[in-house]
């Protein structure tokens, strides 16, 4: 069974099935929704159960598993190239935990209910065809899948300056997608005659193994007196940024944010971040090797200064929402250094960091979005002594945000403590800047936690008080929390699951070779 088309193309199955609803079965979109969302969920469990760690195809010269590979479109060389590696397994499975949670905390939508789940269904089928292709033109096919769902879904469904929000997602978003257009189209016209899958001849390829491997890249010709491999580096960094977000590409995020519906904030969060990193793990990394060398000090340099700034900007907000969207910037800046050190200790810390943030950060957006369901705001003046009131809430609110702040035991502090032993080397003086952050990320996130969960109760504001966490908040919340704690205690399986994936990696970025 062609298991990775399966799980990527199965959400249009109930797409398909949503748009045939009659209007007056809103509520049933709902329920087929989360139902069609569980099928790539359990796909996606039957591919981690299949996936071989230490797995090496020694006749491809890759890690590659359960490939699908047949020649698209034949008149310009583009193949339908899917596959698993260590690098990809655990953002398909962050992808399809986090829908499924997305579309349960989305219930209460009730304005074109149809409209609302078909998109994110959309969403979910570009997000695990981005993390699974191998093709380039195929990959840049998926990318730009996911833009228009995101902005509808944020531009109708969001909140009173949600027009605006979605039209700066938009567009920041389609810069990224014209460099990244101009650096494919560069790479293909640079590479060598070669064979598709099926045997014919091509005289260039978007086959992102083979471009890999190319030799032909480095006789390029510069591009407008510039050396042709670091302009389309920058091309591609420049175009990854926007997603990761690293300052000052990052400005779109809090806005997206801040007037996106509770569900779309967590898919936002939980994963759309995280397509920025992996985009330099699967293109820009193997490559162009030589160009990540070249260009690794600057991108440790924005690394730091997208740690500090988040958290600085964190620091000084009033509303909660914003201040978790402000904390992404900051904790994706990890990724970045981790990334830039170029080292297997800090960039598997910066896989480990991409799974966790994804989980923790989902978390947080359900937490606000359940207190904002009851008070209506998100001001942080407006909370306090939630703790008394709402006891179960208040338990996974501290697991989030003690997991977010970084507390030993929980799934936030490996990935930092293993980027801060892999960068250290490299970049001492960026690696000591970017622990300050350490104290300011504690300091922001505790201030939160005591605003909202201890003092004394607004009794003026909200006579009633507020009910605790219904049965479907405890269902969205729960898995998330169990995920933090079990990683937080023993990580070795998120680990075990990209180190052999991550030592070849960096094996050739680092040698310049295969």
């Amino acid at each position: 069974m062609p298991l990775l088309s399966w799980l990527v193309f199965s959400p249009l199955a109930g797409l398909l099935l949503i748009l045939v609803l009659p209007r007056q079965k809103e509520g049933l979109a709902r329920a087929v929704a989360l139902a069609t969302s569980l099928v790539p969920l359990g796909l996606s469990v039957s591919l981690l159960r299949r996936f071989d760690p230490g797995f090496w195809s020694k006749a491809a010269g890759n890690g590659l598993q359960l490939v699908e590979h047949r020649v698209w479109i034949r008149a310009f060389h583009i193949e339908y190239f899917l596959g698993v590696d260590g690098i990809s397994i655990s953002m398909v499975l962050l992808t399809t935990v986090i829908t499924t949670i997305a579309i349960l905390a989305s219930f209460d939508v009730q304005k074109h209910a149809r409209a609302f789940f078909a998109l994110v269904l959309l969403l979910e089928t570009g997000m695990l065809g981005t993390f699974l292709a191998l093709d380039f033109f195929l990959f840049f096919v998926f990318w730009e899948l996911m833009l228009l769902p995101m902005y509808f879904l944020i531009g109708l469904w969001g909140g009173p300056r949600r027009e605006y929000a979605a039209l700066k997602f938009f567009l920041y978003t389609l810069l990224g997608s014209v460099l990244m257009l101009l650096a494919m189209i560069a790479l293909y016209h640079a590479s060598s005659p070669t064979t598709l899958v099926d045997g014919s001849a091509a005289p260039h390829s978007f086959d992102l193994t083979k471009l890999a491997h190319d030799p032909a890249l480095a006789q390029a010709a510069a591009v407008f007196g510039l050396d042709f491999r670091h302009t389309v580096f920058v091309l591609l960094f420049l175009a990854f940024a926007v997603k990761i977000p690293t300052v000052p590409l990052h400005t779109w995020l809090p806005d997206a944010h801040v007037e996106a519906p509770t569900g779309i904030s967590v898919i936002l969060a939980g994963v759309l971040l995280k397509m920025g990193i992996y985009g330099l793990l699967r293109i820009s990394l193997p490559i162009l090797p030589e160009a990540t060398r070249w260009a690794a000090p600057a991108m440790a340099a924005l690394g730091v200064i997208s740690i500090l700034y988040g958290a600085l900007c964190a620091f000084s907000q009033r509303d909660l929402k914003r201040l978790v969207a402000y904390s992404s910037v900051s904790h994706m800046g990890y990724c970045l250094l981790g990334v830039s050190a170029l080292t297997e200790i800090a960039a598997q810390g910066a896989m480990v960091q991409l799974f966790n943030h994804g989980t923790i950060t989902a978390m947080l957006f359900l937490s606000v979005g359940v207190l904002y369901d009851r008070a209506h705001t998100r001001e942080l003046d407006a909370f306090g002594g939630v703790a008394a009131r709402m006891p179960s809430y208040a338990l996974f609110f501290g697991i989030c945000f003690m997991a977010s702040l970084g507390l030993p035991g929980l799934s936030g502090f490996i990935g930092e403590v293993l980027v801060f032993l892999g960068a250290f080397p490299v970049f001492p003086a960026l690696t000591l800047a970017a622990a300050v952050a350490i104290v300011l990320t504690a300091a922001y996130h505790l201030w939160a936690l005591q605003r909202v969960l201890l003092g004394r109760w607004n009794q003026e504001r909200y006579p009633d008080g507020f009910a605790d966490l219904s049965v479907r908040e405890l269902i969205t919340l729960f898995p998330l929390a169990a995920i933090v704690v079990v990683l937080g205690v023993y990580p070795a399986p998120l680990i075990t699951l990209s180190a052999s994936a991550v030592h070849t990696l960096i094996t050739r970025v680092v040698s310049g070779g295969p």
